[in-house]
């Protein structure tokens, strides 16, 4: 799974990756971000990519409660195009959620370790994910997303079972595209999981294991 990640870079490095024309009020860098918190996030309006606000934790439209979403932090990319929860937003609402770490826990001898994965380069990179609106019974939105994971390369496989899928950066066009919509090629883009020899693993502080801890600290390697 993907259940925590960092995004410490300036606005201004955000909007040149990505290529947004505007800045925004939110954004500020963050460290240890959590599933249930707004999470900045792009997607394409036709014309350009935007960036706003999104819950981590999908609630499908037809949800009858949002508690639904602490359960779909993540969307497994064998089933996306099946499961009721995300087969509609695999069609027209995908999005991409910036990053330039995330966080796994390994098993070691001394208990769980916490591990920070980051591309070799430290750039940023491009979560895949998916989004929905909902609508509760007072008419209240929430607009929310999900991570979607793949099975883990070498480098995450005594780690993890799972993985985020990173896109190719020549393939985020086509994923933020909204007027493609065929699965077939859509799944093509998410088909396998990031480059082995492109990341980089290191351990970090335990600190990272309480959600209130979004410090520096928590991207430093420690011994």
């Amino acid at each position: 799974m993907c259940g925590r990640y960092t995004i410490t870079v300036t606005e201004e490095e955000l909007m040149l990756r990505f290529m947004l024309e505007s800045s925004t009020p939110f954004y500020e860098p963050r460290y240890n971000v959590a599933p249930g918190q707004m999470v900045p996030a792009i997607i394409n309006n036709g014309a350009q990519n935007k960036l706003g606000q999104l819950r981590w934790g999908l609630i499908p439209s037809w949800a009858k409660d949002a508690k639904i979403g602490y359960t779909m932090i993540n969307a497994r990319v064998e089933t996306i195009a099946d499961k009721p929860a995300f087969r509609t937003s695999l069609r027209s609402k995908r999005c991409i959620i910036p990053a330039d770490g995330f966080y796994e826990w390994k098993l070691t001898e001394d208990g769980k370790q916490p591990m920070r994965i980051v591309k070799r380069t430290g750039q940023l990179f491009a979560m895949a994910g998916l989004y929905d609106t909902w609508v509760s019974p007072e008419g209240d939105k929430i607009s929310s997303c999900t991570i979607i994971t793949t099975v883990p390369n070498k480098t995450m496989a005594g780690i993890h079972d799972r993985m985020p899928i990173i896109l190719r950066k020549q393939d985020e066009a086509a994923w933020l595209d909204r007027s493609i919509q065929d699965v077939n090629l859509l799944q093509s883009l998410i088909g396998q999981p990031y480059p082995d020899e492109e990341l980089r693993v290191y351990p970090v502080t335990k600190a990272v294991g309480n959600v209130k801890n979004d410090s520096p600290d928590n991207i430093k390697e420690v011994s």
